[in-house]
């Protein structure tokens, strides 16, 4: 069975959890914590920071969100739609992958790391620069929704979309002009797969650091 080493609050854990809970590809879910040492261990000798989440196939650590949903597209027959077989489709999936985890993730992230460094005197101009950059990338994604033609099923694109834009609107919430985006994260959020990752995570909101609205 496969083990996946990651925690319930993690974004990027989530996005793992999603495509093998949508999937339903069986697996154990391996909490990493001070409480689980071994688990830690795990994950800090996988990659080159130890971060996690760490797919463990059969002894075989996969790390990185996106290369354990590849591993598992290409594994297993009933992930197969995670990504699409025609090459021009995979290619623009895999760039919005990008978008989401660089633009939307990565610059959520730089808000949350001002507020870990000193939760008392977080950088204002930091803070103010990274939340002009998600106006911007929020105005650029309800342009690009307009032309996607949304899957069936949950593909690589939901699973990075999902967590990103959950913690990206806590943030800075998606403003009233970008309604199909304000939509989408709602309808995101209400994908069974999704559902149970944010429920699973409620317990540890208040480790947000810049302090988790009281939504979602």
């Amino acid at each position: 069975m496969l083990a996946l080493y990651g925690h319930p609050f993690s974004s990027y854990t989530w996005k793992a959890l999603i495509a093998l809970y949508d999937t339903e590809i069986p697996f154990e879910f391996r909490v990493v914590d001070p409480e689980h040492p071994r688990h830690q261990e795990i994950v800090k000798s996988a990659s080159p920071l130890g971060k996690f989440p760490v797919l463990d196939d059969d002894g075989a650590l996969i790390f990185e969100a996106t290369s354990i949903i590849e591993h598992l597209s290409d594994r297993f027959d009933n992930a197969a739609a995670l990504i699409p077989s025609e090459r021009a489709a995979a290619i623009s999936l895999r760039m919005m992958d990008r978008v989401f985890d660089n633009y939307v993730m990565g610059v959520m992230q730089i808000v949350v790391d001002e507020y870990i460094r000193d939760a008392e005197n977080p950088d204002a101009t930091r803070i103010g620069e990274a939340r002009e950059k998600l106006i911007r990338v929020y105005g650029w994604l309800e342009s690009w929704l307009d032309r996607y033609d949304r899957p069936e099923r949950i593909s690589l694109i939901e699973c990075a979309a999902a967590p990103s834009l959950f913690y990206a609107d806590w943030v800075h919430p998606i403003p009233e002009d970008c309604s199909r985006l304000k939509q989408w994260r709602a309808h995101l959020l209400s994908l069974p797969a999704v559902k149970r990752c944010v429920d699973d995570a409620r317990p540890y909101r208040g480790w947000f650091p810049p302090g988790a609205p009281d939504r979602d």
